[in-house]
């Protein structure tokens, strides 16, 4: 949870709610909203991550359609580094029906769920996926 509300956030405005469910009905509910990925209700642990319109609409449409995105998405990356840390599993699922989401955890208008991360103690460790070379990623200009 420190790790969550320690992310930067643009203009300090925090503009992010997280849910964390532990009930496994809602859990497996989440699973089937995100497209069957049933793995979610295996977790014990599932987090909706939630940006907030209210609180980043200070920066207009940038605010609501922009800035209060990449909040939850620094507040989870942050989070899942510390789980990692701590010999916790957890992936990011942005595969679900937005609306269905809303819901099933009852979100008020002014939050949208951006992502759900299953954390647990993972069964395997799998192998990192293949990623695009650097010459690929990266640009540098001088």
């Amino acid at each position: 949870m420190e790790a969550l509300i320690w992310a930067p956030s643009a203009g300090n405005l925090q503009s992010r709610k997280f849910y964390f469910i532990k009930n496994d009905s809602v859990k497996k509910m989440l699973a089937q909203a995100a497209l069957q990925q049933n793995f979610l209700s295996e977790a014990p642990l599932v987090i909706v991550g939630c940006a907030d319109s209210r609180i980043s609409f200070k920066y207009g449409s940038r605010g609501v359609e922009l800035y209060s995105i990449q909040d939850v998405a620094l507040s989870i990356m942050g989070m899942m580094l510390v789980a990692h840390e701590h010999g916790l599993g957890s992936t990011w699922v942005g595969a679900f029906r937005e609306e269905e989401v809303a819901q099933i955890v009852r979100l008020p208008r002014n939050l949208r769920p951006v992502a759900i991360v299953p954390v647990g103690y993972p069964s395997r460790i799998p192998s990192p996926p293949p990623r695009v070379s650097m010459k690929e990623a990266v640009e540098v200009i001088e």
